[in-house]
C-alpha cells in the first residue's frame, strides 16, 4: 500500500491558507484552485515513465526525453475541474475526461450521473483531480469505473483530505499514488472536512 503524498511545498500550503479563509471570494477561490491544482499536478506526475529521443537544437544535436504515454486529466465534476484546468496549462497536449459524481445529502453516497471518457484507458497515465477526499465514497466510484474501463496507472490529486477517507482510497487502490495537500482532523455530522474549506464546488461556481 502506498502511503499518500502529502505535499510540503511551500507555494502549496501559502495557497491552501488563503483557500481555507472564508473571506476568499469566487474568483480568488477559482484561480487558487487552479494553482494549487497545477502545483500538485507536478509532484503527481514526477515518476511518469520516458523514452529517451534525439533532438536537434539550433546548434547540434542532444539528448532528450518524450513521455512514454499520453496523459489523461480526469476532474470529477464540479470541483475537480479548476484543478485539472492548471495542470491542463502545464501539458496542454493532455486528453480530458470527466466523470460526474454527486453525493446523495441524505445517506452521504455516491452516485455517479455522468462520464465522458475516451476510448481504451490502458494508454493512458491518468490523473483524477477532486478537490475533498471525505469519506473517500465519491472518488472511490470514479476510481472502480476507470478500472472498470481498463485503466492502467491512475493517481489522484487532493486538496485536502480525512484519515478515514485517505484510508479508504488506500485499501481500494493499494498502489495507486495519492498526492494531497494536507489531511484534515474527521469529518463533522453533515460530511463535511473539519476545519477544511467549506463547499469546494459552491465556493468555486457561487451558490
Amino acid at each position: 500500500m502506498k502511503p499518500a503524498q502529502v505535499s510540503q511545498h511551500p507555494l502549496v500550503q501559502e495557497k491552501l491558507a488563503r483557500l481555507r479563509e472564508k473571506r476568499t471570494g469566487v474568483a480568488e477561490f477559482r484561480r487558487l484552485l487552479n494553482e494549487i491544482g497545477a502545483l500538485l499536478f507536478v509532484e503527481a506526475s514526477a515518476k511518469l515513465q520516458v523514452d529517451s529521443c534525439k533532438v536537434s537544437t539550433p546548434l547540434a544535436r542532444a539528448d532528450g526525453v518524450r513521455l512514454r504515454h499520453p496523459i489523461l486529466l480526469v476532474p470529477i465534476l464540479r470541483a475537480g475541474l479548476p484543478m485539472a484546468d492548471g495542470a491542463l496549462q502545464l501539458c496542454p497536449d493532455a486528453v480530458i475526461g470527466c466523470i460526474g459524481v454527486r453525493r446523495n445529502e441524505s445517506n452521504l453516497q455516491p452516485e455517479l450521473y455522468m462520464d465522458k471518457l475516451p476510448p481504451r484507458l490502458g494508454r493512458y497515465d491518468i490523473f483524477v483531480f477532486d478537490p475533498m477526499l471525505a469519506t473517500g465514497g465519491t472518488v472511490l466510484a470514479a476510481a472502480q469505473l476507470l478500472h472498470q474501463r481498463g485503466a492502467r496507472e491512475v493517481s489522484f490529486v487532493h486538496i485536502l483530505g480525512t484519515p478515514a477517507g485517505v484510508r479508504a482510497l488506500q485499501s481500494g487502490f493499494p498502489q495507486s499514488q495519492i498526492v494531497i495537500a494536507a489531511i484534515d482532523r474527521k469529518l463533522d455530522h453533515r460530511g463535511y472536512i473539519v476545519p477544511g474549506l467549506g463547499d469546494a464546488g459552491d465556493r468555486s461556481f457561487g451558490g
